[in-house]
């Protein structure tokens, strides 16, 4: 009896964590002032109901199902998140097009993801093979995050960066390996990356 319970409040609570995504979508998108307008006409946060739900089907290992709306959200908004993959409620995916997101990889609450980022293995291996995000991060347009590592909480990965290493809490990193610029972090600020990978308000 339990666990039918546990079943039924879990499933419940897709939707209160589907409400926290709303909540990051209003805070940082501008495109996006109603949660109404999101819902209808964002497919990005589409692309998120399908993974809260076929996640939810995955943790209680109802794997038929699970894995045919993975597929499905594939089809219909071309976004790759592993069923087994972790994110916490409270994240934002801008756009969508083409993200990856591996088994074992895990995301932090308040995290903006733009479009074409992968959370990739490095090597091939069972286990533990893809990174951990950590919270109110920045993972920039075309962004690979490769391996069993830590991107640190508010830290900024730049766009189209590889990042290969560990990544501290409050950072920059930028560049083809990428490499870390420190800053002082402020989610009010816009911040662009100069052509000499300089950090500027």
């Amino acid at each position: 009896m339990n666990k039918i319970i546990r079943f039924f409040l879990d499933f419940f609570n897709i939707f209160s964590d589907l409400n926290m995504d709303l909540n990051e979508y209003l805070k940082k998108d501008p495109a996006s002032n109603k949660k109404l307008g999101i819902i209808l006409f964002n497919t990005a946060f589409h692309g998120l109901v399908y993974y809260r739900i076929y996640h939810f089907f995955h943790k209680y290992k109802i794997y038929p199902l699970s894995y045919f709306l993975y597929m499905l959200s594939k089809i219909l908004y071309s976004m790759d998140i592993h069923p087994a993959a972790k994110l916490s409620p409270g994240i934002v995916i801008d756009h969508g097009i083409g993200i990856v997101i591996g088994s074992t990889a895990t995301v932090g609450k308040g995290t903006l993801i733009y479009h074409q980022v992968t959370l990739g293995a490095k090597h091939i291996k069972k286990g533990k093979r893809h990174p951990d995000i950590g919270e109110n991060v920045i993972l920039g347009a075309g962004s690979k995050i490769l391996g069993d590592i830590v991107i640190g909480n508010n830290s900024v990965v730049a766009a189209n960066s590889v990042v290969l290493e560990n990544v501290p809490s409050d950072c920059l990193v930028a560049g083809i390996p990428a490499k870390i610029k420190s800053f002082e972090y402020d989610q009010n600020h816009i911040y662009e990356i100069t052509h000499n990978y300089e950090f500027s308000i």
